[in-house]
């Protein structure tokens, strides 16, 4: 698969870019795909929800009634969860949602995610560029030029570049990563990607071909 390379500005550069198809061509798997997104999504939960049980809640240890003749069940704390204000049964404790995922089905993922994104014609190649200084404004005019301002756009790096990363950072709608941390959730959160002429070359070796 071959897609034009563009200028900053948007314009055709004339030059060309091969998509590997060991890539951006595969059988999809759609099953992959959920796993690896629901694993990023646990993996990024903090897990510190809590609620009291009836040995953490404040309040008196004395028999609230006697044990007989009241008619009603007998009880014998005033933190007993039956009772308001006291504690809660089985409630939230802070604990780990994380769980292992083999690195070749988060892999597969990355793949058909990417083929997706292939197949809807929502793939961009840019020459390589960097700004001078951090500039959201420099960011903005690059998104209007790409006709990607007004949908979630992740702009793809070869390598780490502060100025680019600072740039978007203001920017609700565009996100920026390099090929070596793409996720199965960034492609498919973004409705564009921008790749960099460069980044091409590190994501075509995901096939490991």
């Amino acid at each position: 698969m071959e897609l034009s390379v563009l200028k900053i500005t948007g314009e055709d550069t004339g030059k060309k870019v091969i998509l590997n198809d060991g890539v951006f061509a595969i059988e999809p798997n759609d099953h992959a795909i959920y796993l690896d997104v629901k694993q990023f999504m646990a993996n990024n939960r903090q897990g510190t929800h809590k609620s009291k049980q009836r040995a953490e809640v404040a309040g008196s240890t004395r028999k609230i009634k006697k044990q007989k003749g009241t008619g009603t069940a007998r009880a014998g704390s005033i933190k007993s969860p039956v009772f308001r204000g006291g504690g809660r049964i089985f409630g939230p404790v802070p604990r780990d949602y994380s769980f292992k995922l083999n690195k070749k089905v988060k892999r597969l993922a990355r793949l058909s995610a990417l083929t997706y994104k292939a197949m809807q014609n929502s793939i961009l190649v840019v020459e390589d560029f960097n700004f001078e200084t951090p500039q959201t404004k420099a960011m903005v005019k690059f998104n209007d030029s790409l006709q990607v301002t007004d949908k979630k756009s992740l702009i793809v790096l070869p390598e780490p570049n502060k100025n680019i990363y600072l740039s978007a950072r203001n920017l609700k709608k565009t996100n920026v990563v390099t090929a070596s941390d793409l996720t199965t959730y960034d492609i498919l959160n973004a409705k564009s990607i921008v790749f960099l002429e460069s980044s091409i070359e590190v994501v075509n070796r995901l096939s490991g071909n």
